[in-house]
């Protein structure tokens, strides 16, 4: 298995690719109906991910942690159910995954926020808590 900052930063380069690829699209349709789901896909699927992933990178001791693990399932998810759901909300379908979604982005934050109470940034001890 491959480590985290890596797998962050894999996983954030193929949601820019998504991004890139349906922001492509738009244009080609003249459509920007959706705009709001790709924006929320490019900036929680690359931006915070490789966020996250420089994080990873610089703090190793965080990276090694199990809520590290949780951490990026949870991102992952995220992307995948918020973006649909902003979908699904601006065609005036149910904007339950949409809420869903917003929750699940917000606990992602909420996670990474305490990794970085817990272990700080670098790759030097830390006088927080551990996980």
């Amino acid at each position: 298995m491959r480590n985290l900052p890596t797998l962050f930063f894999l996983t954030a380069a193929i949601f820019a690719l998504m991004g890139m690829v349906w922001g492509i699209q738009m244009s080609a349709n003249h459509d920007h109906t959706l705009s709001p789901a790709h924006g929320h896909l490019n900036l929680i699927g690359f931006v915070a991910m490789s966020i996250f992933g420089i994080y990873y990178a610089l703090t190793p001791q965080a990276a090694a942690s199990r809520l590290a693990a949780l951490h990026f399932a949870l991102s992952i998810v995220t992307v995948l159910v918020l973006t649909p759901g902003i979908v699904l909300a601006i065609s005036e379908q149910k904007e339950t995954l949409a809420q869903i979604g917003s929750i699940l982005a917000v606990i992602t934050m909420a996670l990474y926020a305490y990794l970085v109470f817990s272990h700080g940034v670098g790759s030097g001890t830390s006088d927080q808590a551990k996980d």
